[in-house]
């Protein structure tokens, strides 16, 4: 894809970055991108999304995409999940399942979006943070929940555009 046209057609917001338990916008992550900075990938800066509408349109969406590593080797999973009162994502799975294993302690990505098909327009939201696995309660057929603590919340409007 031509760099010039991507960069045309993707607006993105300035990085809000809050570690557990919340932070100030404009602190560094541990990714090391710095508020303002530009997302990798070339993407050109615009009006975007603050945190407030980035979350609020995350809340929209009802499936989205858990990004971890499985024996160092990337790994994408489509999800549902939803968000607590704090912006954590949160995510259902079956105790001692692979995602689980994987993802407990670690920082890893979600995405959420919604893109209209026919001209490209929409929205990406994306947050990283630690995953904490809680363990559920002993009754059959219980479930384990994955809650994301929100570190980095980047969000995108996508123009129209040529691919």
């Amino acid at each position: 894809m031509n760099a010039d046209r991507e960069a045309a057609s993707v607006q993105v917001e300035p990085p809000v970055r809050r570690p557990p338990g919340g932070v100030a916008p404009g602190s560094v992550a541990p990714s090391g991108v710095a508020a303002g900075d530009a997302v990798p990938g070339g993407a050109a800066q615009g009006p975007g999304l603050d945190e407030a509408r980035a979350l609020e349109l995350l809340r929209r969406a009802g499936v989205g995409r858990v990004v971890y590593t499985v024996g160092a080797l990337p790994a994408v999973l489509p999800v549902r999940f939803r968000l607590d009162p704090l912006g954590g994502v949160l995510l259902s799975t079956e105790p001692g399942s692979e995602l689980a294993r994987a993802v407990d302690g670690a920082v890893i990505a979600f995405e959420a979006d919604e893109v209209d098909g026919a001209d490209g327009t929409g929205w990406c939201v994306t947050v990283l943070g630690r995953a904490e696995v809680r363990r559920p309660s002993p009754a059959p057929g219980a479930r384990a929940e994955i809650r994301i603590a929100p570190e980095l919340v980047v969000g995108r409007h996508l123009l129209p555009g040529a691919a």
